[in-house]
């Protein structure tokens, strides 16, 4: 199992010190990756009425005056100071910004940073945000289906033409194009039509904060949906998030706690599943110390165990 490290891109710790330090001691300690949410303006969580799917009280969010950093733009900072590393958004609400933009900032990325960059989405939960920012929210999973249609287009043809139900542009020219050619598409998500959209756009499944037993129900729900379209389900990856909390307990979904055996332990059942790339979020005291150190924990006395 590879291991990938979340940025500290919200709250207190969404400073450039703290970005910086951790995208080195990532590219030093070994993690194969590193990755950034996407959230651009929302409202008090108190006040939501669309419901966080990870949390039945909407909890887990800074509050809305707290800083939350753009995901593709921490990327492309964090890829100026490495060599090494993947670079994601976990995942990146593709209804949220125009088709040619987004296709645009990820080529860019990719071109700069060599060929690292992984294209983590989703359609995203939160109808406020939506509506604050001026992006349509009806029929969104079609949307995010023709965006991904789009950025195949673009970033593989010479001139684009393109004629969709809610975009029409073109031909255009388009360039520079991804290093990588497609760049990785990972999808989030945890319903049917995430599953289909994986098995349709994928190249990985990505899940997040998920118990044992419910990523098994889920990846088993994208597999039937690579066999109803003819694909192969062995084609796509299973990847995951979840928080690591060392030296403590909790019976939270998602949440990876405890001794550096039992965490272990916790993740040796998530490689047995078929994980095959795991994003840790980091949760530690002592403010961006105290994260470091559990950081370099986890690389040292964790991961070299999980097979």
């Amino acid at each position: 199992m590879e291991f990938g490290l979340h940025l500290p891109d919200a709250g207190q710790l969404a400073t450039r010190e703290a970005m910086l330090a951790y995208a080195r001691t990532a590219e030093e300690t070994g993690y194969a990756s590193l990755w950034s949410s996407d959230h651009i303006a929302w409202p008090d969580p108190a006040n939501l009425a669309s419901k966080y799917p990870y949390a039945e009280d909407n909890s887990g969010f800074p509050p809305p005056n707290s800083p939350w950093l753009d995901c593709i733009a921490s990327l492309q900072f964090v890829a100026a100071v490495t060599e090494k590393v993947r670079l994601g958004t976990t995942v990146l609400i593709i209804g949220y910004r125009g088709a040619l933009q987004q296709a645009k900032a990820w080529a860019t990325l990719d071109h700069l940073s060599g060929g690292r960059a992984i294209l983590g989405v989703g359609v995203g939960w939160m109808k406020e945000e939506f509506e604050a920012i001026g992006m349509p929210w009806d029929r969104r999973g079609e949307r995010a289906d023709e965006t991904l249609e789009i950025f195949d287009a673009l970033w593989t043809q010479e001139s684009v033409t393109f004629d969709g139900p809610f975009t029409s542009f073109g031909p255009v020219g388009f360039s520079p194009k991804p290093a990588q050619g497609r760049i990785p598409v990972w999808v989030g998500g945890h319903t049917p039509a995430a599953f289909r959209r994986t098995a349709k756009y994928g190249t990985a499944f990505h899940s997040a904060f998920s118990s044992v037993e419910r990523l098994r129900e889920e990846w088993d729900g994208v597999r039937r949906a690579c066999e109803s379209i003819g694909r192969d389900p062995a084609t796509v990856e299973l990847t995951m998030l979840c928080t690591l909390l060392f030296d403590a307990t909790t019976d939270k979904q998602g949440i990876i706690c405890g001794s550096d055996q039992q965490v272990i332990d916790q993740l040796a059942a998530y490689a047995e599943l078929g994980v095959g790339h795991t994003v840790v979020f980091v949760q530690a005291r002592g403010g961006l110390e105290g994260r470091l150190e559990a950081i370099r924990r986890f690389a040292s006395d964790v991961a070299p165990h999980i097979g």
